[in-house]
């Protein structure tokens, strides 16, 4: 058994006796029988597979292979693709990582490129193939990092790590990746990596009309998502080399992005994490007060990295379901609270509840509910992933992100959401077996 699936283990045996002990073995017992007859969630995890048998595209409506996707349902894929063609699929990242050792979002074959982008990304190690990179975020080093971890964690097939792609191995590029993100987006007065301002986890700005790339207009700014996929990152790192040195330095340089998000994130008093600290001015227009709002797709990252803890994340919870009640919206993939204002962004998220700007996504939803299970709050998962399990049902299929009265909105099979459902319905599955004695 290698040491990330043993880690892996670990914490869900500790997170599953946690939330024995929390709620009481009779409670836990009758929760469990009500999980386990739950035939609506046997439904959606068989629909969630049934999608994400179909490729590793997003999803319909996308042609595209993106990292950040990829990283949200690669652990159900593994379940239900050919391992070989998700390693062969996971293996052309690295064949498209750029000469400055960063890494891309995504990529498709050159017949499928139809969209404009004045910015492709091509590499000679793989002449079939552009790719494409939303360069206001900064998640797409650390997505690729955690494929390969779920990977490995999945199939045990450690030898990803010394595939030779382009004259180095995997692991090597993952560390040389690191490299780009510590000398090119690490603030030394904060410790802390950075990107573009954007609405929590979003990868579009309010700057300009295509909002995606970083430009003369950019806000550059840092955020909890960003550094809390980065802790995230290092923790698989440490596990997937066997390297001392390489351990020492990832151990150090977790406990110091861990630390600096605690220091200059999050915000004790009012017990939730400030949106953006701004390397230069801020673009938040006078009389919004841009600390008001919470990121709960960013806290729910965070609570993953092992940032908060259980009290605190009690209370984002409790913070999560009050916005959720205030804003109307219909879970708490609720993006943020409150929106920002009309005509902050442009285009299609220049109004409230639309899209990044407080639209409503399962697939952050969906890993706050993994996090719930994790962390011993099993009884509010049940009952927050509830209107997730519902709307999927309702609507056959698994839509990308739905707005106010709970209307689906985007790609109808976006495998992200598919991947977070079915997840966080193993780790039900899985926790009311284990109490169902």
């Amino acid at each position: 058994m290698n040491i990330i699936t043993k880690k892996r283990i670990g914490l869900l045996l500790l997170s599953f006796c946690i939330a024995h002990i929390g709620i009481g073995s009779i409670q836990a017992q009758t929760l469990s029988q009500r999980i386990l007859a739950d035939k609506s969630l046997v439904k959606v995890d068989s629909m969630a597979k049934a999608t994400l048998q179909s490729g590793f595209n997003a999803g319909s409506g996308y042609s595209q292979i993106w990292a950040r996707d990829m990283n949200t349902f690669i652990e159900t894929a593994c379940d239900v693709s050919d391992p070989k063609n998700l390693r062969e699929a996971i293996l052309l990242f690295f064949a498209l990582q750029q000469p400055n050792n960063e890494m891309i979002d995504g990529y498709v074959l050159k017949k499928d490129f139809t969209w404009y982008d004045n910015t492709p990304y091509y590499s000679d190690a793989a002449p079939q193939h552009v790719a494409f990179k939303n360069t206001v975020e900064t998640d797409q080093e650390t997505s690729l990092i955690q494929i390969v971890g779920k990977y490995i964690s999945k199939t045990g097939d450690r030898s990803i790590l010394s595939e030779n792609v382009a004259g180095k191995t995997v692991l090597q590029r993952m560390d040389l990746m690191i490299d780009y993100l510590m000398n090119e987006k690490y603030s030394n007065k904060y410790g802390l990596i950075y990107g573009a301002m954007t609405a929590d986890w979003g990868d579009v700005q309010p700057n300009d009309d295509f909002g995606c790339d970083i430009n003369e207009l950019s806000t550059l700014a840092i955020d909890v998502y960003d550094n809390a996929m980065l802790v995230i990152a290092l923790d698989y790192l440490k596990d997937m080399t066997s390297d001392s040195d390489k351990q020492s330095y990832y151990s150090k340089l977790r406990k110091s992005i861990a630390g600096n998000i605690r220091k200059h994130l999050w915000d004790n008093k009012r017990k939730k994490f400030i949106p953006h600290i701004y390397l230069d001015k801020s673009p938040i227009p006078e009389g919004f007060d841009e600390n008001e709002i919470h990121y709960h797709g960013g806290t729910a990252i965070a609570i993953e990295a092992g940032i908060l803890t259980k009290k605190e994340i009690q209370i984002v919870n409790k913070q999560m379901l009050e916005n959720v009640r205030k804003s109307g919206m219909p879970s708490i993939g609720l993006t943020l609270y409150p929106a920002y204002p009309d005509n902050f962004f442009r285009g299609g998220m220049s109004k409230a509840w639309i899209y990044q700007n407080g639209g409503d996504w399962t697939w952050f939803g969906g890993r706050m509910i993994q996090q719930l299970i994790l962390n011993g709050f099993v009884e509010e998962a049940y009952q927050e992933i509830n209107p997730m399990i519902n709307r999927v049902i309702k609507n056959n299929g698994f839509y990308e992100w739905y707005g106010m009265g709970n209307i689906p909105s985007g790609s109808g099979n976006f495998k992200g959401s598919a991947g977070v459902l079915a997840k966080a319905i193993h780790l039900l599955h899985d926790w009311a077996e284990k109490n169902n004695r």
